[in-house]
């Protein structure tokens, strides 16, 4: 099983002295962390990153990212959850089992009020 979340971060770039400058201090990278494996610690992480598609709490997610990467992140957008089958067929199965914890009927309103149309099986 496979899957993680890919971001479009902006990162800032700080010198460790005045003496040297950037000319442009903020660059966008695609960053990807690794989705823990349903039913495991931390599977829920869409939960409290997403909604709809989009990043739910940017201050968080800079946060987190930023924790992640060692690095200041000044912008972050979620787009997409990658994973394999066996992953999404793992995740649906824990997802059917937590329908309470979702406030949700169905496997597939979870998966679309959290990650809208932004999960690519690969």
């Amino acid at each position: 099983m496979d899957a993680h979340y890919a971001f479009a971060v902006t990162i800032r770039l700080e010198p460790a002295t005045d003496e040297v400058r950037l000319e442009r201090p903020t660059l966008e990278r695609r960053c990807l962390l690794e989705a823990p494996e349903p039913g495991t610690e931390g599977w829920m992480r869409f939960r409290e990153l997403c909604w709809r598609g989009e990043v739910a709490d940017e201050t968080y997610a800079r946060r987190l990212l930023g924790e992640k990467l060692g690095l200041s992140v000044e912008a972050v957008s979620f787009r997409a959850l990658h994973t394999d089958e066996a992953y999404l067929e793992a995740l649906k199965a824990e997802i059917a089992e937590s329908l309470e914890a979702f406030k949700a009927d169905s496997v597939t309103e979870v998966l679309s009020k959290y990650l809208g149309s932004s999960l690519v099986v690969e």
